[in-house]
Formats: structure tokens, C-alpha cells, sequence
């Protein structure tokens, strides 16, 4: 059976659409908040909020930024590493 296929401005694709974006603010923001937490408990912070911004990435361009400003960081973090370890 093959599935009908929607437009955009179908009812059900519109719905889609919200669901699909709340599935992913509440999965990403889980998963920052749970980052948030690591870093004042033990446990690897610094992976695991730039994964929750990689999630909420998929659906808002505010937190496609942030990640890209904490990748910045990252490097600019090993670069400085890499030249005081020499």
C-alpha cells in the first residue's frame, strides 16, 4: 500500500510538521539540560551538550548557532593546547 502524499498545506502534513518539531525540542533540550547538569556532577558535559545542541540543531537555527560557537571554541581551546604541550 503506498501512502497518500501530502502538500504542504494539507492539514496532516502541518500537523506532522508540530509534532515532529516538539518531539525534537523536548528530546534536545533533555539531553542539554542533562549536559547542564554534568557539568557541576561528574560525567562528560562536554560532549553531551554539543550532541543536545546538534538535536535541537535539526529544527532551530538559534542552536545550530550556539553549536558552531561552541565548535569554534573547541578549537580555538585545542589549538592553544597543542601549542603549550609542544
Amino acid at each position: 500500500m503506498k501512502w497518500p502524499s501530502l502538500h504542504r498545506d494539507h492539514p496532516l502534513h502541518i500537523t506532522y510538521r508540530w509534532a515532529r518539531r516538539i518531539a525534537i525540542a523536548i528530546v534536545g533540550f533533555t539531553v542539554l539540560l542533562v549536559g547542564v547538569v554534568m557539568i557541576v556532577t561528574p560525567g562528560p558535559a562536554f560532549v553531551v551538550i554539543p550532541v543536545g545542541l546538534g538535536i535541537l540543531g535539526l529544527e532551530f537555527a538559534w542552536a545550530r548557532r550556539w553549536l558552531q560557537r561552541v565548535k569554534d571554541k573547541g578549537g580555538e581551546l585545542a589549538q592553544s593546547a597543542k601549542k603549550r604541550f609542544r
